[in-house]
Protein backbone atom coordinates (compact mmCIF):
# COMPACT_ATOMS: atom_id res chain seq x y z
CA UNK A 1 0.00 0.00 0.00
CA UNK A 2 1.45 3.81 -1.06
CA UNK A 3 0.39 7.22 0.07
CA UNK A 4 0.72 9.56 -2.63
CA UNK A 5 0.50 12.58 -2.43
CA UNK A 6 -0.06 15.58 -4.83
CA UNK A 7 0.74 18.85 -4.03
CA UNK A 8 -1.13 22.15 -5.32
CA UNK A 9 1.26 22.67 -8.33
CA UNK A 10 -0.25 19.60 -9.46
CA UNK A 11 -3.89 20.57 -9.12
CA UNK A 12 -4.44 23.43 -11.07
CA UNK A 13 -7.19 23.05 -13.30
CA UNK A 14 -9.13 20.10 -15.45
CA UNK A 15 -6.53 18.81 -17.38
CA UNK A 16 -4.58 18.75 -13.92
CA UNK A 17 -7.05 16.73 -12.31
CA UNK A 18 -7.24 14.43 -14.98
CA UNK A 19 -3.52 13.78 -15.13
CA UNK A 20 -3.52 12.86 -11.65
CA UNK A 21 -6.53 10.92 -11.67
CA UNK A 22 -5.12 8.97 -14.38
CA UNK A 23 -1.92 8.03 -12.05
CA UNK A 24 -3.94 6.86 -9.48
CA UNK A 25 -5.82 4.38 -11.77
CA UNK A 26 -2.79 3.26 -12.78
CA UNK A 27 -1.20 2.83 -9.64
CA UNK A 28 -4.11 1.24 -8.18
CA UNK A 29 -4.49 -1.71 -10.46
CA UNK A 30 -0.83 -2.95 -8.84
CA UNK A 31 -1.65 -2.06 -4.91
CA UNK A 32 -3.86 0.00 -2.31
CA UNK A 33 -3.32 3.58 -2.95
CA UNK A 34 -4.23 6.21 -0.57
CA UNK A 35 -4.55 9.74 -2.19
CA UNK A 36 -3.60 13.33 0.13
CA UNK A 37 -4.16 16.34 -1.58
CA UNK A 38 -3.36 20.20 -0.75
CA UNK A 39 -5.69 22.88 -2.12
CA UNK A 40 -5.96 23.95 -5.42
CA UNK A 41 -2.97 26.22 -6.91
CA UNK A 42 -3.47 29.52 -5.68
CA UNK A 43 -6.58 28.89 -3.33
CA UNK A 44 -5.01 28.64 -0.06
CA UNK A 45 -3.87 32.35 -0.76
CA UNK A 46 -7.06 33.32 -1.87
CA UNK A 47 -8.67 32.18 1.77
CA UNK A 48 -5.96 33.99 3.28
CA UNK A 49 -7.20 37.32 1.29
CA UNK A 50 -10.85 36.86 1.70
CA UNK A 51 -10.22 36.48 5.40
CA UNK A 52 -8.31 39.13 5.83
CA UNK A 53 -10.66 41.25 3.73
CA UNK A 54 -14.19 39.79 5.26
CA UNK A 55 -11.94 41.66 8.63
CA UNK A 56 -11.86 44.84 7.05
CA UNK A 57 -15.16 45.02 4.73
CA UNK A 58 -18.33 42.51 4.33
CA UNK A 59 -19.04 43.87 1.29
CA UNK A 60 -16.10 41.92 -0.12
CA UNK A 61 -17.64 38.75 0.78
CA UNK A 62 -19.68 37.82 -2.30
CA UNK A 63 -16.89 38.47 -4.46
CA UNK A 64 -14.77 36.38 -2.80
CA UNK A 65 -17.18 33.23 -2.67
CA UNK A 66 -18.01 33.70 -6.45
CA UNK A 67 -14.20 33.87 -7.52
CA UNK A 68 -13.45 30.66 -5.18
CA UNK A 69 -16.66 28.75 -6.19
CA UNK A 70 -15.88 29.66 -9.76
CA UNK A 71 -12.61 27.66 -9.48
CA UNK A 72 -13.88 24.84 -7.73
CA UNK A 73 -16.85 24.53 -9.92
CA UNK A 74 -15.48 25.28 -13.51
CA UNK A 75 -12.85 22.18 -12.76
CA UNK A 76 -15.82 20.33 -11.64
CA UNK A 77 -17.71 20.74 -14.82
CA UNK A 78 -14.95 20.32 -17.19
CA UNK A 79 -13.65 17.12 -15.79
CA UNK A 80 -16.50 14.86 -15.03
CA UNK A 81 -17.66 13.14 -17.54
CA UNK A 82 -21.23 12.11 -15.89
CA UNK A 83 -24.12 14.09 -15.18
CA UNK A 84 -24.92 12.08 -11.90
CA UNK A 85 -21.04 12.73 -10.52
CA UNK A 86 -20.97 16.29 -11.92
CA UNK A 87 -24.75 17.21 -10.48
CA UNK A 88 -23.36 15.77 -6.64
CA UNK A 89 -20.29 17.60 -6.80
CA UNK A 90 -21.27 20.90 -7.74
CA UNK A 91 -24.30 20.61 -4.80
CA UNK A 92 -21.42 19.51 -2.16
CA UNK A 93 -19.22 22.78 -3.50
CA UNK A 94 -21.80 24.79 -2.85
CA UNK A 95 -22.45 23.72 0.65
CA UNK A 96 -19.22 24.02 1.14
CA UNK A 97 -18.90 27.59 -0.22
CA UNK A 98 -22.09 27.98 2.09
CA UNK A 99 -20.34 27.00 5.06
CA UNK A 100 -17.12 29.45 3.95
CA UNK A 101 -19.70 32.13 3.71
CA UNK A 102 -20.79 31.80 7.23
CA UNK A 103 -17.47 31.88 8.35
CA UNK A 104 -16.43 34.67 6.56
CA UNK A 105 -19.79 36.91 7.64
CA UNK A 106 -18.80 35.39 11.10
CA UNK A 107 -15.85 37.39 10.99
CA UNK A 108 -16.99 40.27 9.16
CA UNK A 109 -19.95 40.40 12.37
CA UNK A 110 -17.16 40.13 15.60
CA UNK A 111 -14.86 42.06 14.10
CA UNK A 112 -12.25 39.33 15.16
CA UNK A 113 -10.49 37.22 13.55
CA UNK A 114 -8.64 34.12 15.54
CA UNK A 115 -6.32 31.55 15.17
CA UNK A 116 -9.02 28.65 15.07
CA UNK A 117 -11.54 30.25 12.79
CA UNK A 118 -8.44 31.27 10.13
CA UNK A 119 -7.14 27.93 10.17
CA UNK A 120 -10.97 26.81 9.57
CA UNK A 121 -11.57 29.33 6.44
CA UNK A 122 -8.10 27.48 5.35
CA UNK A 123 -8.87 23.94 5.55
CA UNK A 124 -11.51 24.79 3.03
CA UNK A 125 -9.28 24.83 0.37
CA UNK A 126 -7.86 21.05 1.15
CA UNK A 127 -11.74 20.31 1.79
CA UNK A 128 -12.78 21.27 -1.71
CA UNK A 129 -9.40 19.73 -3.62
CA UNK A 130 -10.19 16.21 -2.02
CA UNK A 131 -14.30 16.68 -3.16
CA UNK A 132 -12.79 17.40 -6.91
CA UNK A 133 -10.59 14.57 -6.99
CA UNK A 134 -12.52 11.80 -5.62
CA UNK A 135 -15.18 12.82 -8.04
CA UNK A 136 -12.94 13.12 -10.99
CA UNK A 137 -12.06 9.34 -9.66
CA UNK A 138 -15.38 7.47 -9.49
CA UNK A 139 -16.04 9.79 -13.00
CA UNK A 140 -13.55 7.30 -14.46
CA UNK A 141 -14.91 3.97 -12.77
CA UNK A 142 -12.40 4.16 -9.76
CA UNK A 143 -14.33 4.13 -6.80
CA UNK A 144 -13.24 6.86 -4.45
CA UNK A 145 -14.55 8.39 -1.46
CA UNK A 146 -13.17 11.80 0.23
CA UNK A 147 -12.26 11.73 3.79
CA UNK A 148 -11.52 15.01 5.60
CA UNK A 149 -8.79 14.95 8.44
CA UNK A 150 -10.53 16.26 11.35
CA UNK A 151 -13.19 13.93 10.65
CA UNK A 152 -11.02 10.48 10.20
CA UNK A 153 -9.01 11.44 13.01
CA UNK A 154 -5.47 12.78 12.33
CA UNK A 155 -5.04 13.91 15.82
CA UNK A 156 -2.09 16.72 16.65
CA UNK A 157 -0.35 18.21 20.20
CA UNK A 158 -2.67 21.12 19.73
CA UNK A 159 -0.47 23.55 18.17
CA UNK A 160 -2.45 25.99 15.97
CA UNK A 161 -0.04 26.28 13.01
CA UNK A 162 2.96 24.27 13.84
CA UNK A 163 1.63 20.91 14.72
CA UNK A 164 2.90 17.71 15.06
CA UNK A 165 0.90 14.38 14.98
CA UNK A 166 -0.52 12.41 17.27
CA UNK A 167 0.69 8.96 15.70
CA UNK A 168 -0.80 6.95 18.00
CA UNK A 169 -4.03 7.85 18.39
CA UNK A 170 -3.57 8.76 14.58
CA UNK A 171 -2.96 5.43 14.35
CA UNK A 172 -6.00 3.85 15.89
CA UNK A 173 -8.77 6.25 13.92
CA UNK A 174 -7.33 5.98 10.53
CA UNK A 175 -7.37 2.27 10.65
CA UNK A 176 -10.68 2.15 11.77
CA UNK A 177 -11.52 4.60 8.97
CA UNK A 178 -9.20 3.88 5.98
CA UNK A 179 -8.76 0.10 6.12
CA UNK A 180 -12.52 -0.84 5.62
CA UNK A 181 -11.91 1.21 2.67
CA UNK A 182 -9.18 -0.70 1.28
CA UNK A 183 -10.35 -3.66 1.46
CA UNK A 184 -13.55 -3.11 -0.62
CA UNK A 185 -11.05 -1.60 -3.51
CA UNK A 186 -11.83 2.18 -2.97
CA UNK A 187 -9.37 4.83 -3.19
CA UNK A 188 -9.48 7.23 0.16
CA UNK A 189 -8.76 10.80 -0.57
CA UNK A 190 -7.92 12.81 2.35
CA UNK A 191 -7.39 16.39 3.12
CA UNK A 192 -3.42 17.38 4.12
CA UNK A 193 -1.98 20.13 5.78
CA UNK A 194 -4.58 20.13 8.81
CA UNK A 195 -5.76 18.01 11.32
CA UNK A 196 -7.83 18.37 15.01
CA UNK A 197 -6.72 18.84 18.66
CA UNK A 198 -8.13 16.45 21.01
CA UNK A 199 -10.55 19.32 21.78
CA UNK A 200 -11.79 19.38 17.65
CA UNK A 201 -10.32 22.58 17.11
CA UNK A 202 -8.27 23.04 13.80
CA UNK A 203 -4.61 22.91 13.80
CA UNK A 204 -2.15 23.13 10.64
CA UNK A 205 1.12 21.35 10.19
CA UNK A 206 2.50 24.39 8.42
CA UNK A 207 2.37 25.73 5.07
CA UNK A 208 2.56 23.03 2.68
CA UNK A 209 2.70 21.05 5.33
CA UNK A 210 0.51 18.40 3.07
CA UNK A 211 3.35 16.77 2.58
CA UNK A 212 4.28 15.86 6.36
CA UNK A 213 0.02 14.75 6.55
CA UNK A 214 1.41 12.22 4.43
CA UNK A 215 3.99 10.80 5.83
CA UNK A 216 2.42 11.08 9.44
CA UNK A 217 -0.75 8.86 7.44
CA UNK A 218 1.98 6.43 6.15
CA UNK A 219 3.27 5.91 9.39
CA UNK A 220 -0.23 5.23 10.98
CA UNK A 221 -1.21 2.83 8.23
CA UNK A 222 1.99 0.99 7.80
CA UNK A 223 2.54 2.06 4.30
CA UNK A 224 5.31 0.84 1.95
CA UNK A 225 6.38 3.72 0.69
CA UNK A 226 5.23 7.72 0.52
CA UNK A 227 5.18 9.36 -2.81
CA UNK A 228 5.14 13.09 -3.09
CA UNK A 229 4.20 14.27 -6.73
CA UNK A 230 5.32 17.31 -7.62
CA UNK A 231 5.75 19.13 -10.99
CA UNK A 232 9.42 18.36 -10.85
CA UNK A 233 11.58 15.24 -10.71
CA UNK A 234 13.13 15.49 -7.50
CA UNK A 235 15.68 16.94 -6.32
CA UNK A 236 18.23 18.30 -7.83
CA UNK A 237 22.27 19.39 -7.56
CA UNK A 238 21.25 22.77 -7.69
CA UNK A 239 18.56 25.40 -8.43
CA UNK A 240 18.73 24.72 -12.34
CA UNK A 241 17.10 28.45 -12.80
CA UNK A 242 20.46 29.10 -11.57
CA UNK A 243 22.60 26.46 -12.46
CA UNK A 244 21.59 25.39 -15.91
CA UNK A 245 23.84 22.24 -15.71
CA UNK A 246 22.20 21.05 -12.41
CA UNK A 247 21.94 17.15 -12.06
CA UNK A 248 19.02 15.07 -10.80
CA UNK A 249 19.48 13.31 -7.47
CA UNK A 250 18.84 9.80 -7.19
CA UNK A 251 18.99 8.92 -3.74
CA UNK A 252 19.22 11.08 -0.44
CA UNK A 253 19.06 10.41 3.27
CA UNK A 254 16.27 11.47 5.44
CA UNK A 255 18.91 13.95 6.79
CA UNK A 256 19.71 15.33 3.21
CA UNK A 257 16.59 16.28 2.54
CA UNK A 258 15.47 17.54 5.55
CA UNK A 259 18.68 19.91 5.46
CA UNK A 260 17.43 20.82 1.85
CA UNK A 261 14.41 21.41 2.69
CA UNK A 262 15.14 23.23 5.66
CA UNK A 263 17.51 25.54 3.96
CA UNK A 264 15.83 26.43 0.94
CA UNK A 265 14.73 23.53 -1.43
CA UNK A 266 11.29 23.98 -1.25
CA UNK A 267 10.43 20.27 -2.92
CA UNK A 268 9.42 18.70 0.47
CA UNK A 269 8.25 20.36 4.09
CA UNK A 270 11.57 19.82 6.38
CA UNK A 271 9.77 17.66 8.85
CA UNK A 272 7.98 15.44 6.29
CA UNK A 273 10.64 12.95 7.04
CA UNK A 274 10.02 13.27 11.02
CA UNK A 275 6.44 10.65 11.12
CA UNK A 276 9.12 7.87 9.20
CA UNK A 277 12.68 8.22 10.72
CA UNK A 278 11.68 4.76 13.07
CA UNK A 279 9.81 2.83 10.33
CA UNK A 280 12.61 3.25 7.53
CA UNK A 281 9.48 3.88 4.97
CA UNK A 282 11.25 5.47 1.70
CA UNK A 283 10.17 9.11 0.75
CA UNK A 284 9.80 9.36 -3.85
CA UNK A 285 9.20 12.56 -5.01
CA UNK A 286 8.05 12.02 -8.20
CA UNK A 287 7.14 14.48 -11.80
CA UNK A 288 3.41 14.53 -12.16
CA UNK A 289 4.42 15.73 -15.75
CA UNK A 290 6.12 12.35 -16.54
CA UNK A 291 5.46 9.26 -13.97
CA UNK A 292 8.28 7.14 -15.60
CA UNK A 293 10.75 9.86 -15.56
CA UNK A 294 13.60 10.64 -13.04
CA UNK A 295 12.75 10.59 -9.62
CA UNK A 296 14.54 11.14 -5.90
CA UNK A 297 14.44 8.11 -3.04
CA UNK A 298 14.48 9.51 -0.06
CA UNK A 299 15.16 6.62 2.70
CA UNK A 300 17.15 6.53 5.68
CA UNK A 301 20.42 5.77 4.46
CA UNK A 302 21.92 6.74 0.75
CA UNK A 303 24.55 6.53 -1.40
CA UNK A 304 27.36 8.37 -0.27
CA UNK A 305 29.30 10.49 -2.73
CA UNK A 306 33.06 10.58 -2.66
CA UNK A 307 33.85 14.14 -2.33
CA UNK A 308 30.39 14.22 -0.33
CA UNK A 309 28.31 17.24 -1.61
CA UNK A 310 25.13 16.22 -2.76
CA UNK A 311 23.48 19.83 -3.52
CA UNK A 312 23.96 23.28 -2.48
CA UNK A 313 20.77 25.27 -2.28
CA UNK A 314 20.09 29.03 -0.74
CA UNK A 315 17.42 30.85 1.00
CA UNK A 316 17.66 34.44 -0.02
CA UNK A 317 14.44 35.67 1.64
CA UNK A 318 16.50 35.19 5.34
CA UNK A 319 18.07 38.64 7.18
CA UNK A 320 20.15 38.66 10.16
CA UNK A 321 19.42 40.26 14.00
CA UNK A 322 22.76 41.50 15.78
CA UNK A 323 22.52 41.87 19.29
CA UNK A 324 25.69 43.60 20.64
CA UNK A 325 26.69 43.46 23.96
CA UNK A 326 30.08 43.15 25.64
CA UNK A 327 28.91 39.98 27.72
CA UNK A 328 26.15 38.42 25.45
CA UNK A 329 28.57 35.45 24.74
CA UNK A 330 29.19 35.18 28.14
CA UNK A 331 25.64 35.70 30.48
CA UNK A 332 23.26 32.66 31.52
CA UNK A 333 20.62 32.36 30.07
CA UNK A 334 20.37 35.53 27.86
CA UNK A 335 19.89 32.93 24.38
CA UNK A 336 17.12 31.35 26.07
CA UNK A 337 15.11 34.54 26.91
CA UNK A 338 15.80 35.95 23.40
CA UNK A 339 14.32 32.82 22.05
CA UNK A 340 11.25 32.71 24.61
CA UNK A 341 10.50 35.67 23.23
CA UNK A 342 10.79 35.87 19.77
CA UNK A 343 8.62 32.28 19.83
CA UNK A 344 5.80 34.05 21.84
CA UNK A 345 5.24 36.17 18.89
CA UNK A 346 5.62 33.28 16.48
CA UNK A 347 8.73 33.72 15.23
CA UNK A 348 11.21 31.01 14.33
CA UNK A 349 14.91 31.27 14.58
CA UNK A 350 16.71 29.55 11.80
CA UNK A 351 20.03 29.70 13.12
CA UNK A 352 22.33 31.38 16.03
CA UNK A 353 25.15 32.49 15.47
CA UNK A 354 27.29 34.00 18.62
CA UNK A 355 30.58 35.08 19.97
CA UNK A 356 31.31 37.14 23.11
CA UNK A 357 30.02 40.62 22.43
CA UNK A 358 27.50 39.45 19.41
CA UNK A 359 24.75 37.24 19.20
CA UNK A 360 22.89 36.87 15.36
CA UNK A 361 20.17 35.40 14.83
CA UNK A 362 18.77 33.78 11.61
CA UNK A 363 15.32 35.11 10.42
CA UNK A 364 12.73 35.03 8.36
CA UNK A 365 13.51 38.37 6.20
CA UNK A 366 9.32 39.11 6.88
CA UNK A 367 9.98 39.12 10.16
CA UNK A 368 12.74 40.83 10.89
CA UNK A 369 10.96 44.06 11.66
CA UNK A 370 9.25 43.04 14.24
CA UNK A 371 11.88 40.89 15.60
CA UNK A 372 13.72 43.65 16.47
CA UNK A 373 10.85 45.71 17.98
CA UNK A 374 10.11 42.49 20.52
CA UNK A 375 13.83 42.27 21.44
CA UNK A 376 13.85 46.49 21.90
CA UNK A 377 12.98 45.82 25.56
CA UNK A 378 15.79 44.12 26.29
CA UNK A 379 18.56 46.92 25.33
CA UNK A 380 19.95 49.24 28.19
CA UNK A 381 21.19 45.73 30.06
CA UNK A 382 23.54 43.47 29.14
CA UNK A 383 22.13 44.08 25.42
CA UNK A 384 23.86 47.38 24.06
CA UNK A 385 22.11 47.60 20.66
CA UNK A 386 20.45 45.72 18.26
CA UNK A 387 21.10 46.13 14.54
CA UNK A 388 19.93 44.53 11.26
CA UNK A 389 20.84 43.33 7.89
CA UNK A 390 18.58 42.55 5.38
CA UNK A 391 21.05 42.48 2.10
CA UNK A 392 21.79 38.58 3.11
CA UNK A 393 21.25 35.45 1.47
CA UNK A 394 22.33 31.72 2.80
CA UNK A 395 24.29 29.05 1.13
CA UNK A 396 23.85 25.41 2.51
CA UNK A 397 25.93 22.55 1.09
CA UNK A 398 24.29 19.11 1.70
CA UNK A 399 25.86 15.95 2.03
CA UNK A 400 25.99 12.72 4.29
CA UNK A 401 29.90 12.72 5.62
CA UNK A 402 30.28 16.43 5.64
CA UNK A 403 32.17 16.54 9.50
CA UNK A 404 34.50 13.85 8.71
CA UNK A 405 35.63 15.23 5.56
CA UNK A 406 38.76 17.18 6.26
CA UNK A 407 39.31 20.40 4.19
CA UNK A 408 35.68 21.01 2.75
CA UNK A 409 35.80 23.83 4.12
CA UNK A 410 38.77 25.34 3.00
CA UNK A 411 37.59 23.86 -0.82
CA UNK A 412 34.11 25.75 -0.17
CA UNK A 413 36.12 28.97 0.58
CA UNK A 414 38.73 28.76 -2.40
CA UNK A 415 35.74 27.91 -4.71
CA UNK A 416 33.83 31.35 -3.76
CA UNK A 417 36.63 33.72 -3.19
CA UNK A 418 38.03 32.77 -6.70
CA UNK A 419 34.92 34.41 -7.34
CA UNK A 420 35.58 37.34 -5.47
CA UNK A 421 32.94 36.54 -3.23
CA UNK A 422 33.41 37.53 0.63
CA UNK A 423 31.91 34.57 3.14
CA UNK A 424 30.41 37.30 5.94
CA UNK A 425 29.42 34.16 8.78
CA UNK A 426 29.50 30.50 8.27
CA UNK A 427 28.51 27.89 10.41
CA UNK A 428 29.47 24.18 10.45
CA UNK A 429 28.92 21.02 13.05
CA UNK A 430 25.29 22.22 13.68
CA UNK A 431 24.52 19.23 11.74
CA UNK A 432 26.30 15.91 10.43
CA UNK A 433 24.93 16.58 6.89
CA UNK A 434 24.91 20.14 6.51
CA UNK A 435 27.73 23.21 6.10
CA UNK A 436 26.21 26.57 5.68
CA UNK A 437 27.44 30.42 5.26
CA UNK A 438 26.17 33.75 4.66
CA UNK A 439 27.16 36.06 1.60
CA UNK A 440 25.65 39.31 0.18
CA UNK A 441 22.75 38.98 -1.73
CA UNK A 442 23.90 40.15 -4.38
CA UNK A 443 27.14 37.25 -4.80
CA UNK A 444 24.78 34.70 -3.87
CA UNK A 445 24.57 33.24 -7.62
CA UNK A 446 28.13 33.76 -8.04
CA UNK A 447 29.02 32.10 -4.82
CA UNK A 448 26.13 29.02 -6.08
CA UNK A 449 28.06 28.53 -9.42
CA UNK A 450 31.29 28.89 -7.96
CA UNK A 451 30.67 25.56 -5.64
CA UNK A 452 28.77 23.52 -7.90
CA UNK A 453 31.14 23.92 -10.80
CA UNK A 454 34.00 22.90 -8.15
CA UNK A 455 32.27 20.03 -6.76
CA UNK A 456 30.00 18.93 -10.00
CA UNK A 457 31.61 20.18 -13.03
CA UNK A 458 33.21 16.74 -13.84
Amino acid sequence: MRVLKFGGGCLRDETSFARVAKIIEDEVKRESIIAVVSAVYGVTDMLHSAADSALEDEDRIPESIARIRSIHAGIAKRVLTDRETSTGTLQTIDLRMERLERLLYGISYTGELTEVVRLLVLSQGERLSAVLLASTLNSMGVSSRSLEADEVGIITDGLSDNATADLHATRENLQHYVFPLLQEKVVPVITGFFGRDEQGRITSFGRNGSDYSAAAIARALDADAVEIWKDVSGFMTADPKLVPNARSIDLLSYREAAELSYFGAKLLHPRTVEPLIATGIPIIVRNVHAPSGASTVIRADSNRREDVVKSVTYNRNLAVLRIHGVGVGHKPGIIGNIGRMLARANINIYSVITSQTCINLLIDSSDIVRSREVLDGLVGGVIERTETRDDVALIAVVGEGLLSTHGLAARVFSAVARQGVNVEMFAAGASEVAYYFIVRREDMETAIMAVHEDYFAS
